[in-house]
């Protein structure tokens, strides 16, 4: 143990004598582990942000979307859901509490809105009444609109808190109308606000019966929507799941060995989707500047060799008092695998505090957000390092004749 901690305490006064030459031989350390650091920082910032968008979804919730094959998006055919499955999945499938459709109306002039002299462009979607249900997402003003306001189409929507601010709507603008796209529309609600998202606002919508976004669009359109629906208990989540497959195959005349032409999706597999995506880059991202970490141990290497040249006769004075091969070994690979933890140190400081500023000159962008496993892969990664490349000049110095060393001038 002694020898453990004088062998320390040998680390950081020769560090310390070489200062400047110590941070320059740490430098490499510091920028693999800062470029890691900030990379990561700056990615799972924005992965823990959508994974709590994803969270509002509810546990227990199911999109049902279309999907079209490789294969027959080459032939031209295109897969799609319709009021005829909305219909069937809600006749035939038990265990669903809430089911609602979700229509975009965006493309066009359907996506223009305008109050007065004012113009905008946002996202116009038609949805049941049971959207808010679905989603756990709730106005903060006013209301949503009911069945009955989708069964008689009426012109009454909700709106995102930044169609008001863009249209320069009054602060209180429950029963205003404004125009969207053709149509004149009474704002009824005003959703609560949920902030941005990589830049991009999350409140700026205009929500409306779906019957009503039907009429805009042309009800003679064959249309495409999705389907929400809310399951009654968690446990038989994939039954319910599974009966939708068979019930749609069934609706859409598929055979056996045909592949789906519309998916499935809970939200956990949503946010599996998302982390997949993230956690490849990720890796891609610190593999490539991790590439600096080793360039760094080749510069730890090249250092710790000139300072067993410098310090020969210090070598064979210390064999000649007793330090055994071991001792000597243990010294110069301590000194290695400081020089790279203080480089690990402070590449983990500077890369958050440059992810963190990356992040806030970003619009809109996440708080950059540090896992801890990543500090963790950081300074093992670095200890690493300094063990490999510290074990060749601590077995040079290890293997001196202490006759020979103390004769080197």
């Amino acid at each position: 143990m002694f020898t453990l901690v004088e062998s320390i305490r040998s680390a950081f006064e020769s560090i310390r004598a070489h200062g400047f030459r110590s941070l320059l031989t740490s430098l490499g350390i510091i920028i693999g582990v800062t470029s890691v650091i900030a990379v990561v920082s700056i990615v799972q910032g924005l992965s823990y942000t959508i994974n709590a968008q994803f969270a509002g979804l509810g546990g227990n919730s199911l999109t049902i979307r279309s999907y079209t094959p490789f294969k027959q998006q080459l032939q031209g055919r295109l897969a799609k859901l319709r009021d005829s499955d909305l219909q069937v999945i809600s006749q035939r499938v038990d265990g669903i509490s809430d089911i609602t459709p979700v229509l975009f109306a965006q493309t066009g002039a359907r996506g223009s809105i305008s109050y007065r002299s004012q113009v905008s462009f946002t996202r116009v979607v038609g949805i049941g009444a049971s959207y808010i249900d679905v989603n756990s997402v709730y106005p903060q003003e006013g209301r949503f609109f009911t069945p009955d306001d989708d069964a008689r189409r009426r012109l009454v929507c909700v709106v995102g808190v930044d169609v008001i601010e863009n249209l320069e709507m009054p602060d209180n603008s429950i029963g205003e109308y404004f125009r969207v796209g053709n149509e004149w529309c009474k704002i009824v609600g005003v959703m609560e606000k949920r902030g941005e998202l990589l830049g991009f606002s999350q409140d700026d919508f205009v929500l409306m019966p779906y019957g009503t976004a039907k009429r805009i669009m042309g009800a003679s359109r064959d249309l495409d929507i999705q389907i929400q629906v809310l399951v009654d208990d968690m446990n038989r989540q994939d039954e319910v799941k599974d009966r939708i497959r068979r019930v749609l195959r069934k609706e859409h005349g598929l055979k056996a060995g045909e592949p789906d032409d519309f998916k499935v999706q809970t939200a956990e597999q949503l946010t599996e989707s998302f982390n997949t995506v993230i956690n490849m880059v990720t890796a891609v991202s610190a593999g490539i500047v991790g590439i600096s970490l080793l360039v760094g141990g080749i510069g730890i290497m090249n250092i710790m060799l000139v300072s067993v040249t410098e310090r020969t006769r210090e070598i064979g004075i210390l064999k000649a008092l007793g330090a055994t091969r071991q001792d000597i070994l243990l010294q110069f690979l301590i000194e290695a695998l400081t020089l790279t933890m203080i480089g690990g140190l402070l590449g983990v400081i500077i890369g958050y505090g440059l992810g963190a500023l990356v992040a806030a000159l970003l619009p809109g962008f996440p708080a950059a957000h540090v896992p801890l496993w990543a500090v963790l892969l950081s300074f093992g990664f670095s200890a690493a390092v300094g063990i490999i490349f510290g074990i060749v000049p601590a077995a040079k110095a290890a293997q001196l004749d202490p006759i020979d060393a103390l004769r080197y001038e």
